[in-house]
């Protein structure tokens, strides 16, 4: 491969994915991270891209598909009645870890009376409670990425291994018996040090999920002590899943509620 075809194959999956780790950018091309970043460098320089701690993230992407607003619209319905099904798990004053998933905005729309602690990357989440005067909200650092409403990258994951919760409520790209995956090699990072830190592992997954494997394996089922998903989960897989010792919990069906905008 010659270095034009790679820097060429940078772009095309900083397109896809819309921002990276050096790691995960050397592992696409096959070649050294130091390579890999010379070739960022190039690529920042004629303005494809700019380069981030520890990665780069794309300019211009092609697509809204990774942007919150844009995510949180697929299956609102079915997130509004999960995130309110999983809000009744939590008890009073419990400490909360939540990812930046639009599933997992929903549970934290229904905690307020709760009066959580709430630990999270997610800046739509933080925005929500801003002015919650009942609400502890944690935020992690990291590199704020605007269209994902997310905080990313090393110091991030270094801060959830740094944290104890008594509950992690957390999203997934898909779910099988094989286990939970996830589409993105720097969220994967961030959510497998939220596992380490909390007692207690929830996943709020819409019956999209079902039956679907993203990029890259998360966690074993081993893992997982509830899901809470809505009506329209696969009858055969849900079966399965309590089989393999998962609880799961399936949210009444909606009734026509009307999409509330993240703040």
């Amino acid at each position: 491969m010659t270095a034009e075809e790679r820097k060429h194959r940078i772009e095309a999956y900083l397109q896809g994915v819309e921002f990276a780790s050096l790691e995960e950018l050397s592992q696409h091309v096959g070649v050294s991270t130091s390579t890999v970043r010379r070739d960022l460098t190039v690529l920042e320089a004629a303005g494809s891209l700019r380069r981030t701690h520890g990665g780069a993230r794309v300019l211009t992407p092609k697509s809204d598909e990774f942007a919150f607003s844009a995510r949180d619209s697929h299956q609102f319905s079915e997130k509004e009645a999960i995130g309110r099904a999983c809000a009744e798990l939590i008890g009073s004053n419990q400490s909360v870890i939540l990812d930046a998933g639009t599933t997992v905005y929903h549970v934290a729309r229904h905690l307020e009376e709760k009066a959580p602690q709430i630990v999270t990357n997610s800046l739509p989440v933080a925005n929500l409670f801003a002015s919650a005067n009942k609400v502890e909200v944690i935020l992690a650092g990291g590199v704020i990425y605007p269209r994902l409403g997310v905080l990313v990258g090393p110091m991030t994951v270094e801060a959830f291994l740094k944290m104890r919760a008594d509950v992690a409520i957390m999203s997934a790209g898909g779910i099988t018996l094989e286990g939970i995956t996830n589409s993105h090699a720097l969220l994967i990072d961030i959510q497998r040090a939220m596992l380490k830190a909390a007692q207690k592992i929830v996943f709020c997954l819409d019956h999209s999920k079902f039956g679907r494997q993203s990029v890259s394996p998360l966690c074993g089922l081993d893992m997982v002590d509830a899901i809470v998903t809505d009506s329209l989960a696969p009858a055969e897989l849900v079966a399965g899943l309590r089989e393999r010792g998962v609880e799961v919990i399936l949210a009444p069906a909606p009734v026509n509620p009307a999409p509330v905008a993240a703040h």
